[in-house]
């Protein structure tokens, strides 16, 4: 094979067929580097914490730009209402206003009033006709000042016809009230998903011994970040070139969706996301206050400013959850778990704006079979729309695998209960065994290892669970009230591979670069976004502790994310990203061209890589997820009690075209 082509391809180590990729694990921490270098396993101080303890930390609100203006939002006070008429002319006769920028100023401008979502659905900027949610943005002003722009949205005169309501999922299903008359379908019935054998698992319950049915509803949340959402948009009419800063955890995304929307080409758009304080899902989506910005200074040809409030950011931003899940479960005269039938309707809003692979309406959902053996299972989710906020974001979780833990752990609870067994016993019991890997569950998903008998005696042990059952049946005794609970779960952390999982398109893979420069330090380059989980510290000890030579070449730099001109992917949607993209660095680190020893017999402190790199100009050493394929993943789980656990990675394939792009700005 051409040596070029090699990293355009799939490696897997050899297994003989049928056996398990489990390997022996300690507690023991293995330190392979001197204090000094501070490798992993070494304590070390946090890198992030100098600048933040300070009161030196750069938000959004801390840019400020010359000829700055601001922005606010005139919001609805309806869930579902026509719009007759809007009239802003108060509003423009205050001092310091400059513009006013409604629905059919969209329109007319290229038909900007209408965005992709991540979930390839439409929804508005700034309606024209009606609107379809609390709180959703009618127009926006433009200031001088913040307070200017505060003060004149309460001038703007709105005249609306009250519409009814639809709240109930169920009831939307009726159709009787259209939320989205827009489309070409006129029901407020989505998509629906399923996964699983159906005719396999009816006749696992039909010869079942114990049938258990819940009903369950996780309600809506939203996210509640210390940092609410914001950006500055500055556009600059001579070179055709829009610089955004923005709290957003996916900057790659958010380029395409506003390429998408304005017409700008990408490399002609650059996203920089200082730090961010705090995101949990809740900045991947694209709001239309983000578009009205950046319309705003292509409008005006200045810097703009939005920063919204805690209001703004609890009633119309993105939310999580909001499944009515209807579960049954089946069971052997053993008490073994033989089948599960699951049926859920997901409450999407005023459109499907959910931040989920393209592939995977419902997320990841159908991992619902959690750490169980079962003979079969069969799982359907209904997406639908109300008048509500849009959203679904993976609030602290991967695509919906928080609603899908949720509900196998209460309906395992359940069926120990009716069986009269001890919840961590019938757990035990019914764990997929060490020596059924790889596991090929019901619903399609493929595990390469895990223990998760052992996880649960440990975290039983270290708690001497016995002793508190005993505990609280002798305060049950006195009247007193105390609860034990067990949870177990998979998760899918580091999603893979890329041909499965995408956003708008793109690609879901990490990558990481590693710049030698001619001076012999090192410089590390990752896709992530950190919202607080502490990127810089947890990556910097990979590459020492991979190979030393290249952590005698000086002090390793992390470089925060900043100007978004060069795509490394995939940027943080959610938690895990040290699977992927600190894999992605250990890989790279090891690389016999980064890693060569430096000469013992030469007195020059630069190795014999870099003093080529010196005639050369320096050496660009890149890796992608590609690499990890290499390596199985593991898929474990671990009680609650304990640590966490991870499902399957996979092994990933990486788009070659997004790792080559580099725009002409660089």
């Amino acid at each position: 094979m051409p040596t070029h082509l090699d990293d355009r391809t799939e490696h897997h180590s050899p297994k003989p067929a049928g056996s398990s990729a489990n390997v022996p694990s300690s507690d023991t921490v293995k330190v392979t580097t001197p204090e000094k270098i501070s490798g992993m396993g070494h304590r070390m101080k946090r890198k992030e914490d100098p600048r933040f303890i300070q009161g030196k930390g750069r938000y959004i609100d801390d840019v400020k730009l010359p000829q700055m203006v601001y922005m606010d939002i005139v919001r609805s006070p309806y869930a579902h209402a026509k719009i007759l008429k809007i009239d802003a002319s108060a509003a423009l006769a205050t001092p310091g206003v400059l513009a006013v920028i409604t629905g059919e100023d969209l329109k007319k401008a290229g038909k900007l009033h209408w965005m992709p979502t991540l979930m390839s659905d439409t929804q508005m900027v700034l309606p024209i006709e009606k609107v379809v949610y609390y709180a959703q943005e009618v127009c926006v002003v433009i200031a001088t000042e913040r307070y200017i722009a505060a003060d004149a949205i309460e001038k703007v005169k709105v005249d609306y016809e009250p519409l009814p309501p639809v709240m109930d999922p169920f009831a939307a299903l009726d159709d009787k009230v259209i939320v989205r008359d827009d489309k070409e379908k006129k029901t407020n019935h989505i998509w629906h998903w399923e996964a699983g054998d159906k005719a396999a698992t009816d006749a696992v319950f039909k010869s079942a011994a114990t049938v258990i049915q819940q009903k369950m509803y996780l309600p809506r949340i939203h996210v509640a970040s210390i940092e609410t959402c914001g950006m500055v948009a500055n556009y600059d009419k001579a070179r055709g070139h829009m610089q955004i800063y923005m709290t957003s955890q996916a900057p790659h995304a958010h380029r395409t969706v506003f390429a998408l929307v304005s017409g700008l080409p990408e490399h002609m758009i650059q996203i920089i996301s200082p730090d961010i304080g705090g995101g949990f899902g809740g900045k991947v989506p694209v709001y239309p206050g983000y578009v009205c910005c950046a319309v705003a200074s292509l409008v005006l040809g200045r810097p703009v400013k939005w920063i919204e409030d805690r209001s703004e950011n609890l009633q119309a931003d993105s939310f999580a959850r909001d499944y009515h899940i209807d579960a049954k479960m089946a069971a052997d005269k053993d008490g073994k778990i033989i089948g599960l039938q699951v049926k859920t309707l997901s409450d999407c809003g005023a459109a499907d704006a959910a931040a989920n692979p393209s592939k995977f309406p419902a997320g990841l959902y159908s991992i619902c079979t959690g750490s169980y053996d079962m003979k079969a299972a069969h799982v359907a989710v209904d997406g639908v729309y109300t008048t509500k906020p849009p959203g679904g974001v993976a609030y602290r979780c991967s695509f919906r695998v928080t609603e899908a833990v949720h509900m196998i752990e209460r309906m395992a609870d359940i069926m120990a209960h009716e069986l009269k067994q001890d919840p961590a016993d019938f757990r035990l019991k019914n764990f997929i065994r060490p020596d059924q890997f790889p596991y090929k569950s019901p619903t399609g998903w493929e595990y390469d290892s895990g223990n998760y008998r052992g996880a649960l005696e440990k975290a039983m042990s270290m708690i001497d669970y016995r002793a508190l059952r005993k505990e609280q049946a002798e305060k049950r005794a006195r009247g007193e009230l105390m609860g034990i609970g067990i949870s177990s779960f998979t998760e899918v952390v580091g999603a893979g591979p890329s041909r499965d999982y995408d956003i708008l398109g793109i690609k879901m893979f990490d990558s990481a670069e590693i710049r030698i420069h001619p001076t012999g330090k090192a410089m590390a380059r990752f896709g992530t976004k950190s919202q607080g989980q502490g990127h810089e510290t947890t990556y910097a000890p990979t590459p020492a502790a991979r190979r030393r030579p290249l952590a005698r070449q000086g002090r390793w730099r992390h470089e925060r994310s900043g100007p978004r001109r060069r795509r490394l992917p995939r940027t943080s949607w959610r938690s895990g990203r040290t699977t992927s993209s600190g894999t992605s660095i250990a890989f790279r680190s090891k690389d016999r061209q980064t890693s060569r020893r430096p000469s013992r017999k030469s007195p020059s402190p630069l190795t014999p890589t870099i003093r080529r790199a010196w005639k050369r100009g320096w050496r660009r050493l890149t890796t992608t997820i590609r690499r990890i394929s290499r390596s199985p993943s593991a898929a474990t789980s671990a009680s609650s009690i304990s640590t966490r656990g991870r499902g399957r990675s996979r092994s990933a394939v990486s788009s070659p075209s997004m790792i080559a792009e580099t725009s002409s700005t660089r």
